[in-house]
């Protein structure tokens, strides 16, 4: 495993798991949960699932590395859009597993061009794709012009 120099730490907490609250120690975030009805829950209004968080940090985390490669080729991809889908669900193992989707949308970039930035970002830059990887399934697909 590659170590890091730290740049930045985020801290969070969440009392009551799927059911609770969590917040950022610096109370930038702050959100109620609840297990959706599709998982048997009460899918309360106005709250979040830990999926939901996954998936913002995600889109906003691969948005900014794609951003990174394309100014380093000198490109333009600050028009990106970039939905991020998380699933959950049983593993055949037991227990329970995520399977991750994402979206890359940029019609100001010719398709293979942003094809290879995105391949570029999530092969070699992204955090949470360096995180992911090996250990949650991620499908990339790509929108350009």
């Amino acid at each position: 495993m590659d170590s890091i120099k730290p740049l930045f730490t985020a801290v969070a907490s969440c009392k009551g798991g799927r059911n609770g609250h969590a917040e950022a120690e610096d109370q930038s975030v702050a959100v109620d949960l609840s297990v959706p009805k599709a998982m048997g829950g009460p899918g309360r209004p106005h709250t979040t699932t830990p999926e939901h968080l996954f998936a913002c940090g995600y889109a906003a985390c691969f948005g900014g590395a794609l951003d990174y490669v394309a100014t380093q080729k000198k490109r333009n991809a600050k028009g990106a859009t970039v939905t991020c889908s998380v699933s959950i669900g049983p593993r055949e193992g037991g227990g329970f597993g995520l399977a991750v989707k994402l979206l890359v949308k940029d019609q100001s970039l010719p398709q293979a061009e942003l094809a290879a930035l995105a391949k570029e970002a999530h092969e070699n830059v992204c955090p949470y794709s360096h995180a992911t990887r090996g250990n949650v399934p991620v499908e990339l697909a790509v929108e350009g012009a």
